[in-house]
Order: C-alpha cells, then sequence, then structure tokens
C-alpha cells in the first residue's frame, strides 16, 4: 500500500483448486538459471548484480508468450555462513525492490548480509521489466485523482467519470498484460525466480503490500518458504482485498492524526500550527472546508491548484513518516495565509505513468468491485459523517468500479495451513496498514506465525519506522530462525 498514495502510492486457493497444472498455481517449470552481469546506475553498489528472468505472462495457458522480469542481487557477504536468498518483496503494487540490495538490504545487521543473498525484483508490468502503461492524461496520474476523493459535497459522480475514463486508457493501450498483472501472478513469477536462484526454499521479507505477495506465495507454496517477515500487514480478506486497504485509511489516519497534532502543537517546534491538539484537528478540518470552497494556486503541482483534496492528500502522505510531518505543517502554515506551499517533488511522468498502470491491472485483477454509484454514494456519505478527516476517500470507487474484465481466478484465501515460519512485524499507528488489518492477517495465519506488534508511529517497521526491541526481535529470527515463543509487544 505506500507506493500507491505517496507518488510511486497500496494478494483462493491453491493451485489444485486453481485449474492450473502442476504444483503452486503452474509455476513449476524446468528450472531457468541467471546470467549475472554488473548492474549500472546511481548509488549502486558496486557488488550488486542484475539479471533477467522470463516467465509466462499467463500461467494457465501453457503455449502463453513469455515475459521479463527483471532481477538483482548481492551476494552473501560470508559464504561459509550463507543460509539461502532473501527476497525483497516491495510494496505498491506499483513498487519495486530492484536497488534495495544496495539501499535498505545494507541496513540489516552483517549476521543477515552473511547468511543470505539479497535478491530485488521489478514485479511483472514494471520497468525494466516488460512494463505496461496505460498513457493517461496528466491530471490522471495525480494522487488526488488516483485515490477516489469525492467533491467538495462529498459526491462521486466525478470519480465515476474518473474511473472510466482511466479503464478505458488502460484497455486501449495497456495490451493483453495488463490483464496478466495479479497478486497470484506475481507469487508464481517469484516460485520462479526461487527455482532459477536454485534454492530449494525461500526467505523473504515483504513490506506493505509486499505483506501480501508473502502471505499468497506462502499459501500457494508453503513448502517453498524458509523465514518470512511480514513487514506492515494488510488484511488479507479475499473477497475485497484492495477495497478494505483503501477502507483502513479511515482508522489509519484517526490512529496517526493525534501523533502529528501533538507533534504540530508542542512550544518550540518551529513548525507549530496550534496551541494544543485539538486545535490542530479543528483547523486542519476548518482550512480544508475552506479550499474545498476557495482554491489557491499551486505552481508546478499536479493538478497546478492547492484545494481540499490537495490538502487532505498531503496530510495522508505526511503521516506515513513522523520526519514528514513538517510538510504537512508547512502547507497548512502557507495555505492559511492564502499561499501554496512548494510544489512536492515527483518522479517522471513515464514513472508516473508505469506505476499507475501496475496498481491498476493489480487492484482491478485480484478481485471484482461493484459498478454501482449508489453502493458507493452510500459509503462515502457514512465515512464522510463518521471520519471527517478523510471525506469519505476511503469508500470512494477506484478505477475498478468500470474495469472492463472480470479476474481470471479468484483471489487467493491465506489459511493457517501450512509450516509455522513466519514472523509478522507491525507499528501500532501506521497510517496505510493499521494495526486493526495486520491482527486479521496474524488471525488468518494461525500457528503459521507470530507477531511482534511495536509502539512506534509510522509506515514500514523494521529498520524504518519501528522501535530497537521490534529490531532486534526480527534480526534474530532471520539470523538464526529463533521467533518469540508467543505474540510480543515492544514498549
Amino acid at each position: 500500500m505506500k507506493q500507491i498514495t505517496k507518488c510511486v502510492a497500496l494478494v483462493a486457493a491453491a493451485g489444485a483448486v486453481l485449474g492450473f497444472a502442476g504444483p503452486g498455481g503452474g509455476s513449476a517449470a524446468a528450472p531457468e538459471s541467471l546470467d549475472w552481469t554488473r548492474c549500472t546506475g546511481p548509488g549502486l553498489d558496486p557488488r550488486q548484480q542484475c539479471g533477467t528472468l522470463e516467465v509466462p505472462m499467463d500461467y494457465s495457458d501453457p503455449g502463453s508468450p513469455q515475459i521479463r522480469i527483471a532481477v538483482s542481487r548481492i551476494p552473501s557477504e560470508k559464504p561459509s555462513a550463507r543460509r539461502g536468498a532473501l527476497l525483497l518483496i516491495p510494496g505498491g503494487p506499483g513498487g519495486d525492490s530492484l536497488g534495495d540490495p544496495s539501499g535498505k538490504g545494507q541496513k540489516l545487521p552483517q549476521k543477515v548480509r552473511d547468511a543470505y543473498d539479497l535478491v530485488g525484483f521489478a514485479p511483472r508490468g514494471m520497468a525494466p521489466s516488460t512494463s505496461v502503461d496505460c498513457k493517461l492524461d496528466p491530471d490522471g496520474i495525480s494522487m488526488t485523482k488516483r485515490l477516489p476523493w469525492p467533491a467538495p459535497d462529498g459526491s462521486v459522480e466525478g470519480n465515476m467519470a474518473t474511473a472510466r475514463r482511466t479503464a478505458q486508457a488502460c484497455a486501449r493501450n495497456g495490451g493483453e498484460l495488463i490483464r496478466h498483472i495479479s497478486t497470484a501472478n506475481e507469487a508464481r513469477d517469484l516460485d520462479r525466480l526461487r527455482a532459477a536462484l536454485g534454492e530449494k526454499r525461500i526467505s523473504a521479507w515483504g513490506v506493505s503490500y509486499g505483506t501480501y505477495v508473502g502471505a499468497v506465495y506462502g499459501q500457494l507454496f508453503p513448502h517453498r518458504t524458509d523465514r518470512i517477515v511480514l513487514d506492515s500487514n494488510n488484511n488479507p480478506d479475499h473477497t475485497r482485498v484492495t477495497r478494505n486497504w483503501l477502507a483502513a485509511f479511515e482508522t489509519g489516519v484517526e490512529d496517526n492524526f493525534p501523533e502529528f497534532a501533538r507533534w504540530a502543537s508542542r512550544p518550540g517546534n518551529p513548525h507549530r500550527v496550534a496551541r494544543t491538539p485539538a486545535e490542530v484537528r479543528s483547523g486542519f478540518l476548518r482550512l480544508a472546508a475552506r479550499l474545498d470552497r476557495d482554491p489557491l494556486p499551486w505552481p508546478g503541482a499536479v493538478p497546478p491548484r492547492l484545494d481540499g483534496n490537495a490538502l487532505r492528500q498531503t496530510m495522508l502522505s505526511s503521516l506515513y513518516d513522523p520526519d514528514d510531518y513538517p510538510t504537512l505543517a508547512k502547507a497548512i502554515r502557507a495555505a492559511r495565509e492564502g499561499t501554496a506551499p512548494p510544489a512536492p517533488e515527483a518522479p517522471p511522468e513515464p514513472v508516473l505513468q508505469n506505476i499507475a498502470a501496475v496498481g491498476v491491472g493489480t487492484i482491478c485483477n485480484d478481485v471484482d468491485w461493484p459498478g454501482s454509484a449508489a453502493d458507493y454514494q452510500k459509503g462515502v456519505d457514512e465515512s464522510r459523517a463518521a471520519y471527517p478527516l478523510t471525506a469519505g476517500m476511503p469508500r470512494g470507487p477506484m478505477v475498478c468500479a468500470a474495469w472492463p474484465y472480470k479476474p481470471k481466478e479468484p483471489a487467493v484465501r491465506v489459511t493457517d495451513r501450512g509450516p509455522s515460519n513466519t514472523l509478522l512485524v507491525q507499528n501500532e499507528r501506521d497510517v496505510a496498514t493499521p494495526l486493526a488489518g495486520a491482527r486479521k492477517l496474524r488471525r488468518a495465519l494461525g500457528d503459521r506465525a507470530v507477531m511482534v506488534t511495536v509502539d512506534s508511529t509510522g509506515h514500514d517497521a523494521y529498520l524504518a519506522n519501528g522501535n530497537a526491541c521490534g529490531d532486534a526481535t526480527v534480526s534474530r529470527f532471520l539470523a538464526t530462525g529463533r521467533r518469540p515463543g508467543r505474540d510480543l509487544y515492544c514498549d
């Protein structure tokens, strides 16, 4: 879920039930070996290697064309201590982990880097893998359009019109591949990667949407998993999938905004916006309503206006990480004075187009969404009354409300059947993947998992916005296989 909301943004049965040949939903094939070459690109560790894996576009069709999956790795730093490979599963959908062996992978403790090859990849559809592009108009890739922020009066008619335009563009320009982008297919691609790496079993560190990918992989290929860490966890309800993740922003914002409000009302804070937390909240709501009525020009932003929804989206993005609180405070202070803050930096348009297309394909192909504007309107009205900070957006219609294709298979149901080798780590206050949803994944996995709940604020826990206790628990599990005997709270 992080890439779907921060410029870039938000996985049922086993293979036999899905009707595909071979174990794990049709991924079985003669292992392909990988030819590794040195990676090129800024900021990469010189040890990082790159390669390309070919996989079927359609696992249900033996004659399906092959597509390319770009992969990367940094080998174990101590071959005598090597245990296997650690997949770094990115968030999104619409993220990639190609640079992660050189990036966050280097934050891992030495014993973990000794034990594993660190392996990244660009999921199907993401460049430089075989990529997709819906060729949306520039306004259509803005976050206030990709997420269903309703009109100032709460109407979803504009959202439905955006959904239709986006769906038509993806059907027209996305090619055949966009119909085969899904969480289950990403999991199958990862099992092909496991085989190409020469590993009988694979370990993984999945973050945000990557926790759902990891859980689905563990469901489809349970006995090909070694040590699995799921960090910042999604509700795995296979009947709703991303609809539930979108709805979770209601509680996620309510869990996190009080932390921002305390920070933004603290005496001595140079970004202070009010005297008390209550005044921060009420002032934010008044300012958003004022910008709904009277937007400000916002040169360089897409779209180039600071309206109420642009302020709400700034809030949502800023609550991912307490380090980003000043961004929201500066926007509030500027807008109160009738000006706009500097426009946020964004990736180049081709990158945003690719991210948007992969996100659309994944969320719409995983599960069918309702098509009735009236159903969404009822939910939005209820949400606006109960959760005013998010103004009804979490129950609005995304592009899937107008998606022209039915899912090719049921979404994977995550269950407690499989080895007990999973550790969940979860911040208590997480705007994108709230604790309530993580608890549902924990219940679904049953005795297969143990969960570490961290008394911390922000999205991404392990080696990011968590705490020393949570980090040490995860590191020990990856390095030694030792998990807590029961669920743990890290104060």
